[in-house]
């Protein structure tokens, strides 16, 4: 109870700084989800069109995956300098497998007789696209979407290692210092963050869900 105490003590006086980390780790994720969806929606788009460039560009992705964040982050770094780009760089690249491999799956998981019936009334290939193939598959791309936000808020916090700010500041600082009271300042926020995130996904998720298929999961 003394500890908890201590941490609304300790919250009410550096609440202006966590307020700042709070507003720099939204804007930096905020920031590298938009970059990888205008990146990772036209590639998924691309590899359903063009099949020789979708092993190569998955098994990109997956390799980058695999690669410790940390570990990338420092490989970045010579390159990028300090500060917010390598952040954004590694974030975005973290955030591309499962928004291309969504987009690809959504798209090709489309009914064939749905795509022979629109080109029966003379639609083209860009109008089967825009019109029938990206709003029937909008509620899986937006699963990849959903999972690439809310990764991307963990993954921030690691922007404090390469002077970025962001929460992982606060939650370095209070290692260094062995301070618990500044790890939970950075720590709870970083958490109400990413759990709002995905509430917000599963909203916009429901929103662009089709009717027809609402339907049928009722």
């Amino acid at each position: 109870m003394d500890f908890i105490i201590g941490f609304f003590d300790y919250v009410s006086l550096h609440s202006a700084e966590m307020i700042i980390r709070t507003l720099q780790h939204l804007q930096l994720a905020l920031f590298s989800i938009l970059i990888a969806i205008l990146i990772g929606v036209p590639l998924g788009i691309l590899v359903t069109y063009i099949k020789s460039l979708k092993k190569p560009v998955l098994g990109f992705a997956n390799v980058m995956q695999a690669v410790p964040s940390i570990a990338l982050l420092g490989f970045l770094v010579p390159f990028l300098g300090i500060g917010e780009r390598p952040a954004v760089f590694m974030v975005v690249v973290y955030s591309l497998l499962p928004i291309v491999k969504n987009t690809a799956t959504g798209l090709s998981s489309i009914n064939a007789d749905t795509i022979e019936a629109a080109k029966g009334i003379g639609m083209t290939n860009f109008q089967i696209l825009s019109k029938i193939k990206l709003p029937l598959s909008l509620p899986v791309i937006m699963a990849g979407i959903r999972i690439s936000a809310v990764t991307s808020v963990g993954l921030v916090t690691l922007a404090a290692f390469i002077g970025a700010g962001g929460l992982g500041y606060l939650i370095y600082s209070g290692i260094r210092t062995a301070t618990p009271y500044q790890i939970l300042l950075g720590a709870v926020p970083a958490c109400m963050l990413a759990l709002a995130v995905d509430f917000l996904g599963a909203m916009v998720e429901k929103f662009v869900t089709p009717t027809c298929f609402k339907q049928s999961a009722k």
